[in-house]
């Protein structure tokens, strides 16, 4: 079952306490907690009150990033219902104005968490008295994942130049498109559509987005009113993590271009992090990166791309 907008606190009246920003990725070992942890750092170092929250269930880590030991109260507190409300699992960070609520690793069924634990912990994510809570999810395209994904008002996936990272990426956001349009669906006979184009081969042969919506204007026009609003209000954006050269940073420009051709998706390219050894040496020593190499490159760049990303700024060719 999916997670409907109408089932948690109302999107409008949440935006004007908090964003949420969702980082996600089609693979593991892309670096999706090192830029949470970097995103939050610098938000916090702008001023905001920020929350991270490792979603990785049953694989978290993103207190590591932070240099933390693990806290002894965690996201598997609040799931289990040791915890009332996920504010009693908030740990505080050494960095001022930056939480965590650490992730759920001692729950190993974490992974498969059903619906209504899913939907009370979305509307206690829209309950935290905070500006912005980043959300680390775990790797891949699980319904659980794609639902924290949608249901963000920045939605930041995550790439490096790997030719199965590239393709993870078109992909993970080709099934969060399908799942958004088969929520929204009005009527039984578009959420069939969506179903069907789930398999390409099958009978229908809807092998796009794009051939999905006019199947369904062909048949019922109202709902295809429906699902292209929807369409258009997806617009995630991409950062391409270890970039080494200028073909690695062309690779945001090539997913966004693929994302608008073959899904009819307006997509973003919110900025790239050049690789840098300081980066595996945070880690390996359980400091926090964007404290202890402030002057490197890549720390500049997590800057940019924070700022890029609170206004809403796209990269363009030619950087």
């Amino acid at each position: 079952m999916s997670v409907g907008l109408s089932e948690v606190v109302p999107v409008a009246a949440a935006r004007s306490r908090r964003e949420i920003w969702a980082v996600g990725g089609g693979k593991g070992g892309i670096g999706k907690s090192f830029i949470t942890a970097s995103l939050g750092w610098e938000l916090a170092s702008m001023g905001r009150r920020v929350v991270l929250l490792d979603a990785d269930l049953g694989g978290a880590n993103l207190h590591l990033q932070l240099g933390m030991p693990k806290p002894a109260r965690t996201l598997g507190d609040f799931i289990q219902r040791r915890a009332s409300s996920l504010e009693e699992v908030v740990t505080d960070t050494p960095v001022l104005g930056l939480r965590l609520v650490s992730g759920a690793a001692d729950l190993l069924s974490a992974p498969d968490i059903n619906h209504l634990q899913k939907l009370r912990l979305l509307n206690q994510i829209r309950a935290l008295d905070v500006e912005v809570v980043v959300i680390d999810l775990g790797a891949g395209t699980s319904h659980n994942t794609l639902d924290f994904f949608l249901l963000s008002d920045v939605s930041i996936l995550v790439v490096v130049p790997e030719p199965a990272s590239v393709d993870n990426a078109y992909r993970f956001i080709k099934s969060a498109l399908y799942r958004r349009l088969r929520a929204a669906a009005p009527t039984r006979r578009a959420r069939e559509l969506v179903t069907a184009a789930l398999d390409p081969k099958g009978s229908l042969a809807i092998r796009t987005p794009v051939d999905l919506l006019a199947r369904v204007e062909a048949e019922d026009a109202e709902a295809a009113v429906v699902l292209r609003r929807e369409a258009d209000a997806f617009q995630p954006c991409f950062v391409v993590n270890e970039v080494r050269d200028e073909a690695d940073v062309d690779i945001g420009h090539q997913l966004v271009a693929a994302c608008s051709w073959h899904l009819g998706l307006r997509t973003r390219y919110a900025g790239f992090v050049h690789h840098d050894d300081a980066v595996w040496k945070a880690v390996r020593g359980r400091t926090l990166f964007m404290s202890e190499a402030r002057a490197s490159r890549a720390a500049e760049e997590v800057r940019r791309l924070a700022g890029g990303l609170a206004a809403g700024e796209s990269l363009r060719h030619g950087h």
